[in-house]
């Protein structure tokens, strides 16, 4: 069995807070406003030698009107669900509250190890005010300030003797794909139809997923992490504190990861916003698929498809080679066919060309079409090597580096891309002095 923890309790009770000093990051949003944690969020720790994996959840609450409320009250239900250990967080200077009471009716009702943390036990005159959460009948009861990590420690000793194994199964090599996009395109309405269970929260209000979340996808001959990202907004529409933090995290998504799937909406086609993201991708030398959702929305003619893409591909410039997939989130229509691109792109850009197989390709390319005299000097490019860097990176070894123009470099992009398969993946090309 997995070590996984699952962290529950009603909002602002400082379950995230718990997340980041289990998992020494600061991966959860914190803040002082109840429901900022929405979706289920993963880490990972250490103690005592363990390994285990940590799932922070959305404040419970039941019976709610508010739309995230009862979105968030499934997320801990799965939670709980996924997890063989559960850490319920309470607040000493509260008590137990009514829905203090619904969290603990709820947790009634699974068999798993309970451990409650009463939390905010951060001054002497607090110490003794956790008694009365015996009463709950959960199980044992630990003093804690999560803040300063006061008792965390006595918490995480009885936690792991719980646990058969001492480690977990890495993902650390597992490839990396993020979903990225403006708010709304259907970002997590696509990990919910591809995992097949309600992974992420979808509601039809922008901005509602604000962490980075990654989700293990093993299945149908595919393993590798899937990442949700926060909606990517204009710096100016960014008030938020709270949304600030997502998006940076969204920009981190990408940083880490090792192909971005871009989705754009159907129906609004390609907008500033979207090529912002797109150039951050490219610029972070990130594999590249561009996702079309909403698909099912357009009205359709014999040749929408290809003059939809051709228009997109001229916008994409000059940076185009890309896979284009139609797609739709709500119908699963494509949305196995992304995966298979997502996957012969991340090839593409891992792969290694052999350095006797470039040069034999490449001069005879070089020799076709030689770098133009400039000043009446003339570049001799003698040699090829692709550099050992995660994108796909090529020096050209040649007497006058300084004098080759980027029109060239293009040239010699280009021609890698014909003869070798970049697609999806943007290429360095250095020029380098001959030694």
């Amino acid at each position: 069995m997995s070590n996984i923890i699952a962290i529950v309790g009603r909002p602002n009770v400082g379950k995230s807070t718990l997340f980041n000093r289990l998992t020494e990051s600061r991966k959860a949003i914190v803040e002082e406003m109840s429901g900022v944690t929405r979706d289920r969020i993963y880490g990972q720790g250490v103690w005592n030698g363990y390994e285990f994996s940590v799932i922070d959840t959305g404040g419970y609450v039941k019976d709610s009107d508010d739309i995230f409320d009862n979105e968030i009250r499934k997320q801990v239900e799965i939670a709980i669900d996924e997890a063989n250990v559960i850490i319920f967080v309470l607040d000493v200077t509260t008590g137990i509250t009514d829905l203090d009471q619904k969290v603990a009716s709820l947790l009634r009702t699974t068999k798993k190890k309970i451990f409650i943390a009463a939390n905010k036990v951060d001054s002497n005159d607090r110490i003794g005010l956790s008694a009365e959460f015996w009463n709950l009948g959960l199980g044992d009861v630990y003093d804690v300030a999560t803040a300063s990590g006061h008792g965390t420690g006595e918490l995480l000793d009885d936690i792991v003797k719980e646990f058969k194994s001492k480690t977990i199964e890495s993902e650390s090599d597992l490839p990396r794909f993020a979903i990225v996009g403006r708010p709304n395109v259907g970002k997590s309405s696509l990990t919910n139809a591809l995992i097949g269970e309600e992974r992420n929260i979808v509601t039809p209000i922008s901005g509602t997923t604000r962490d980075a979340i990654n989700t293990r996808y093993s299945s149908y001959g595919f393993d590798f992490l899937l990442v949700d990202t926060a909606g990517i907004r204009k710096k100016a529409k960014v008030n938020e504190d709270v949304e600030y933090y997502s998006v940076l995290r969204s920009v981190r998504a990408i940083e880490n990861a090792d192909v971005c799937l871009l989705m754009i909406d159907a129906t609004l086609g390609l907008e500033k916003q979207d090529l912002s993201i797109y150039y951050l991708c490219q610029k972070n030398h990130k594999g590249i698929v561009v996702l079309v959702n909403k698909w099912d929305l357009m009205e359709k003619d014999t040749m929408t498809t290809k003059k939809y893409e051709d228009k997109l591909r001229k916008q994409l410039a000059p940076f185009n080679d890309v896979p284009i997939l139609f797609i739709s989130a709500l119908t699963k229509q494509r949305i196995y066919k992304a995966l298979e691109t997502a996957i012969q792109v991340y090839n593409n850009r891992i792969q290694k060309v052999k350095r006797n197989v470039l040069n034999e390709v490449m001069l005879k390319e070089i020799e076709k079409y030689p770098p133009p005299a400039i000043k009446g000097k003339f570049v001799n490019i003698k040699h090829v090597m692709q550099l050992p860097t995660h994108a796909p990176s090529f020096a050209f070894y040649c007497n006058l580096p300084q004098y080759v123009t980027e029109s060239y470099k293009r040239y010699l992009e280009n021609r890698l891309r014909e003869n070798f398969d970049f697609t999806g993946v943007p290429i360095n090309v250095f020029m380098r002095k001959n030694k």
